[in-house]
């Protein structure tokens, strides 16, 4: 599959919001090709990783929120469902999932079960597209998921002994 091919499609102005949802993306596949390369025990799929990783805020465009230059009518919260359907009309089923359980640490109903959708959820978590050149801390990280119920944040400790860079 061809990652960029579909952002093209579905991004093709050369704008500010392209290039945030590139820089989130990349920095997002980066964290995940890293700790798959520091795991090879997890045997976890690379290439898949990456491709997912790519596209996990496909569906941001359709959403409100201005401050990311997401224009849109649907809640921010709806990103992920919104990029789901997007890339199962495209034929991706797994690359669907990913989107779809990416948000927080996962939506109810919703949860990242595969260990490539839990690795994209966690590396999802240190940088927020409000503030790009920020990487966040562990203890940032599950400080800032505290808001969300605590068992959020437990999942997410679990997932950085898992993951343990």
């Amino acid at each position: 599959m061809d990652y960029q091919k579909i952002i093209d499609k579905y991004y093709p102005e050369d704008n500010e919001l392209r290039h945030l949802l590139m820089l989130h993306s990349r920095q997002v596949a980066d964290r995940c090709l890293q700790i798959v390369d520091k795991h090879p025990e997890l045997t976890i799929d690379r290439q898949f990783v990456e491709e997912a990783a790519m596209l996990h805020d496909i569906g941001i465009r359709w959403c409100n929120a201005p401050s990311i230059y997401c224009n849109g009518e649907a809640p921010y919260i709806k990103h992920g469902p919104i990029g789901g359907e997007l890339l199962r009309k495209e034929g991706y089923e797994l690359h669907a999932r990913v989107c779809e359980r990416h948000t927080g640490t996962g939506l109810p109903g919703f949860e990242p079960e595969t260990l490539e959708e839990q690795l994209v959820c966690y590396a999802d978590k240190f940088y927020s597209k409000s503030k790009p050149e920020h990487v966040r801390t562990v203890d940032e990280t599950a400080q800032s998921l505290e808001k969300f119920g605590h068992e959020g944040v437990l999942k997410f400790l679990a997932w950085s002994r898992l993951f343990a860079e």
